[in-house]
């Protein structure tokens, strides 16, 4: 069997979450503003940069740390290591996002239209279950 890979993180206080939270929610609605005035190229960079923070958000929430690898998949086996419900499943979108990530910020290429809109659904699910994981609503009494 071979050793799990060691992931470099960072200890971050659990209240720091927030900041994370924060830093994807504007990046999460930057991201509906652009799509809808079909600037697919800023769509598609905030929704890279939507799901990376609310990752670090989650990841601090639940276990004080977030991923300092140069390589950004570390970031979804942090995820998918986190015990909370559907983690394994939504590091998978994360997986998704990411792996647009070179295309959407080196490359020459531009977006289309279709595949923002791929994006944004996709970065939406993920971002509203880091939401829910961090600020669950509120329960009625």
């Amino acid at each position: 069997m071979m050793a799990a890979r060691q992931i470099r993180t960072r200890p971050e206080d659990r209240s720091a979450a927030c900041e994370y939270l924060k830093k994807a929610e504007e990046n999460y609605e930057e991201m509906l503003t652009a799509v809808q005035a079909q600037r697919y190229n800023a769509a598609a960079t905030l929704a890279v940069q939507c799901a990376i923070s609310s990752a670090d958000a989650v990841c601090v929430f639940e276990k004080g740390m977030r991923s300092i690898s140069q390589d950004h998949y570390d970031v979804c086996d942090l995820v998918s290591s986190l015990s909370i419900a559907e983690s394994s499943e939504k590091s998978r979108l994360l997986k998704r996002i990411i792996a647009r990530k070179n295309l959407v910020q080196y490359e020459r290429r531009n977006i289309h239209g279709d595949e923002a809109l791929e994006m944004v659904k996709t970065t939406t699910r993920f971002y509203q279950w880091v939401n829910n994981c961090i600020s669950p609503p509120a329960r009625q009494s």
